[in-house]
């Protein structure tokens, strides 16, 4: 992983809606840390700080470390909650986590080589059915994103969870609940304006060769 997140956390006692939207006026994001047994522990982070860390795709597939009272704590993103129509992050969930303990954590899918694809280079279009799967592993191999390779997609073919290419030690939780749940990804159809086109073209032949064929048993018939 090439990325690193340190995040400078602070205890926050005042707990409940009142204080939190409080502590958001002070530039402040309330937050909470659990897991590993301990008790969840309410703490806080600059607002300015954790907005500038968010912008990085990675933050969210990272391992994070949290500063508090001097010591530092490894932890992953569980939740995160937005202000609906405002730039303001309202609330950050953290998990614990070891070292030695399975984690599961929700992986961007970097889509690549779709301008190679067999399917695209006779006019079909890639349409992607996910953006990101959730993988468990041991923290060491947390992957920062997924590479799906398009690059073989034949036309009105799918590429699938089975296709993903993961990491050692990585696998996709929804594919451990059997096969059938072996999910599309993506898959690479003709636009629908060009099929109806070829399917009115093919019909408007077979009307006229219908018609043809209908003309010449009359010409038959009066003969």
């Amino acid at each position: 992983m090439s990325a690193e997140f340190v995040l400078n956390a602070e205890h926050r006692a005042d707990m409940g809606k009142g204080a939190s939207r409080r502590l958001r006026h002070t530039g402040k994001v309330p937050a909470i840390i659990y897991g590993l047994g301990k008790e969840p522990t309410p703490i806080a982070f600059d607002h300015n700080e954790l907005a500038h860390q968010i912008e990085s795709e990675a933050f969210f597939s990272h391992i994070l470390t949290v500063k508090l009272d001097g010591k530092d704590e490894s932890a992953i993103v569980k939740d995160l909650q937005r202000h609906p129509s405002r730039p303001i992050i309202m609330h950050i969930d953290l998990q614990r986590i070891s070292a030695t303990e399975t984690i599961r954590v929700n992986v961007p899918i970097h889509f690549i080589n779709e301008e190679l694809s067999p399917g695209v280079r006779e006019g079909g279009l890639i349409s992607h059915s996910v953006s990101e799967v959730e993988v468990q592993c041991l923290p060491a191999n947390l992957p920062e994103y997924i590479e799906a390779n398009l690059g073989e997609l034949e036309l009105n073919a799918i590429y699938h969870l089975t296709d993903l290419k993961l990491p050692e030690g990585v696998e996709i939780v929804e594919l451990t609940h059997g096969e059938s749940h072996d999910q599309a990804v993506a898959s690479v159809h003709m636009p629908r304006a060009v099929k109806e086109t070829d399917e009115d073209e093919a019909g408007a032949a077979t009307e006229a060769a219908e018609g043809d064929a209908a003309e010449g048993d009359a010409d038959a018939a009066a003969e």
